[in-house]
């Protein structure tokens, strides 16, 4: 009974609250037994996710509630991985947008949602945090209607219903003066005016939409069966994205049920399901009837606005943490993320050894660089680039809308960061004692602007952005003003040399750490590089002791997290990333290889 079937995704900006509100809707539909009473952030099962807080792969789940079944899909909030949102709404029938009730809608819920009402689905609003301070309510009504309309909803999608509460305490209510003391009133709407699956005659067609994979059964594909049925054995074909037609046979079928998968026998109309025996498949083909296969439109995925070069780790100290460190370890490793990682783009460079990877930001660069470091890989990574395109013969360059929220008082200081990299103010409005201000910046202007601003506001600035379009190219933006203190040799950093130094700038490195030849230790105060030796120990003679000077005070080093140090490297530095270490270092190690090449480029 397909008028049973309900299928959501939720739609909201990075830490509202919706993998709460998921948990609380879980637990609200019974999903759990007795035995297994779960955790929290059920939904963000993956380490990276719960440790940055918020959701990079997009997961489903199911509940039954009043004799209903609600397919419910969390979707990542970051535009970076929008690749993951633009895939899985092709799920869903309806969308729930949850808002702050005190920030209101924000740069990526625009994102998302502009994908949900191009695809004609049904939104109901969640305002959720309303038992928060000075939060407005009413206002973030008003301004997701706004947005509703500059996104060019249609007067059916304008009419949406509107639930208030708490996710963190477990109650919504269609007025937020009543606090109930569940999430209910959320599911009633949910059923009442979310649609049923839109089932049309015809035979079998479902389009892969998600990957899962299984070491026991190999890879599985996920999508909603749109029209026509789907049993065990049955034959099928498989319609790739270049429309080519491949025979093959369903093996087992599973539902969603709560968390975990459940085998049937058939899946119904509409329903979410996952498929295995299918080989060979790619997110976007549609599995057919065997007879007179028709294939449904592919997914098209926004381009990667960003590239950076990856290569194997050849510094002296390779190999001695990972336990994958060839170039067919992590060309091996690429191929696998390519099948699921819909936004990412691989190519081959001149050499062997080095792979040019392309993504939509430094965000969703990092995150797959932090797992396969996680998974025990070594390699190195080059400057961030951007992509620069010729359209109709001219340069073009990604641009960005970027909106910061930070105190009224450092305003200034941040629109001045924000010109000074070509970005033009669009608007600002007071907030409190807060401003938010929304710019359009080249995206080149957004690497390593995150780090000067919170310096700038004591880390008080809130910086969100994403990609608008391709505009001509702006020209040159100045690039870091430092220079870098590279190590002059291979051994143990000394904190007598390290003390002694101290005055030339900030270091990177903690005393007593191995270091090596051409490793960049730390930034120079002044614009040029800087050669140092930090090897170096003192002198011992019969006037001077080893301890006649132990009180060395020592500034802490710096320490940069994976993107930090990925926005602060020039074209001539890699960030080497290993399990257990993030080091900055030259191309080029010895110094006077460093210089035969500067002199080359200056020549060229």
């Amino acid at each position: 009974m397909q008028e049973l079937i309900r299928n959501i995704a939720i739609i909201a900006h990075v830490d509202h609250g919706k993998t709460t509100l998921v948990d609380k809707m879980l637990l609200a539909g019974d999903v759990y037994g007795e035995r297994d009473k779960p955790g929290e952030l059920i939904m963000d099962n993956n380490d990276l996710e719960r440790e940055r807080g918020i959701t990079i792969l997009a997961k489903n789940a199911s509940m039954n509630y009043k004799g209903h079944k609600i397919n419910i899909i969390d979707t990542p909030g970051h535009s970076d991985f929008g690749g993951e949102v633009e895939r899985v709404l092709n799920m869903a029938d309806g969308v729930l947008v949850l808002v702050d009730a005190f920030e209101g809608p924000m740069p990526q819920t625009r994102f998302v949602l502009s994908k949900a009402l191009e695809l004609g689905l049904k939104p109901i609003l969640v305002i959720n945090k309303v038992d928060k301070e000075n939060c407005t309510p009413d206002e973030v009504l008003d301004k997701v209607f706004d947005l509703m309309i500059d996104l060019e909803a249609t007067e059916e999608q304008l009419d949406f219903p509107t639930i208030y509460g708490s996710a963190k305490f477990g109650w919504m209510s269609d007025d937020y003066k009543k606090q109930t003391d569940n999430v209910e009133p959320l599911l009633d709407a949910i059923i009442e005016h979310i649609p049923a699956p839109d089932v049309e005659e015809g035979n079998t067609q479902m389009l892969v939409t998600s990957l899962d994979f299984s070491k026991f059964i190999g890879r599985i594909a996920i999508g909603r069966l749109q029209r026509g049925k789907l049993k065990e054995n049955q034959p099928v074909v498989l319609v790739k994205r270049d429309g080519t037609e491949v025979k093959s046979r369903v093996k087992e079928l599973f539902v969603f049920a709560g968390m975990e998968k459940k085998k049937v026998a058939e899946i119904q109309t509409g329903d979410l399901c996952a498929v295995t025996g299918i080989e060979g498949f790619e997110i976007g083909d549609t599995i057919c009837d065997a007879e007179a296969p028709e294939a449904l439109p592919t997914i098209a995925i926004d381009e990667p606005t960003m590239s950076m070069l990856f290569t194997i780790n050849d510094s002296p100290f390779f190999g001695q943490e990972g336990k994958f460190v060839t170039s067919r370890h992590i060309k091996e490793r690429l191929e696998k993320e390519l099948e699921k990682n819909l936004a990412l783009r691989v190519e081959p460079t001149d050499s062997a050894d080095s792979f040019r990877v392309f993504g939509r930001g430094v965000l969703h660069l990092s995150v797959l660089i932090e797992t396969m470091r996680r998974e025990g890989y070594e390699l190195q990574i080059g400057q961030p680039q951007v992509i620069i395109k010729e359209i109709d013969g001219k340069k073009h360059e990604p641009v960005e809308e970027l909106t910061i929220d930070l105190p009224e008082s450092v305003s200034g200081k941040a629109i001045e960061m924000v010109t000074k990299r070509k970005g033009i103010m669009l608007s600002m409005l007071p907030k409190g004692d807060r401003m938010v201000c929304e710019f359009e910046i080249p995206s080149r202007g957004i690497i390593g602007l995150r780090s000067y601003m919170l310096t700038a506001t004591q880390g008080e600035a809130i910086m969100s952005h994403r990609f608008k379009e391709f505009q001509p190219y702006k020209g040159a933006i100045d690039g870091r003003q430092n220079g870098s203190l590279i190590s002059m040799e291979t051994g143990k950093s000394i904190p007598f040399s390290i003390n002694n130094l101290q005055e030339r700038g900030n270091f990177f490195v903690h005393p007593n750490e191995e270091i090596y030849e051409g490793q960049v230790v730390g930034e120079n105060s002044r614009p040029n590089d800087l050669t140092v030796n930090l090897t170096k120990t003192k002198k011992l003679s019969n006037m001077r002791s080893s301890g006649a000077d132990a009180k060395v005070k020592l500034v802490p080093p710096i320490v940069f997290t994976l993107e930090e140090a990925l926005e602060y490297i020039q074209g001539d530095e890699y960030v080497e990333v290993t399990p257990e270490s993030i080091r900055l270092r030259k191309v080029y190690l010895k110094e006077h290889e460093r210089k035969r090449n500067k002199n080359a480029m200056a020549t060229a």
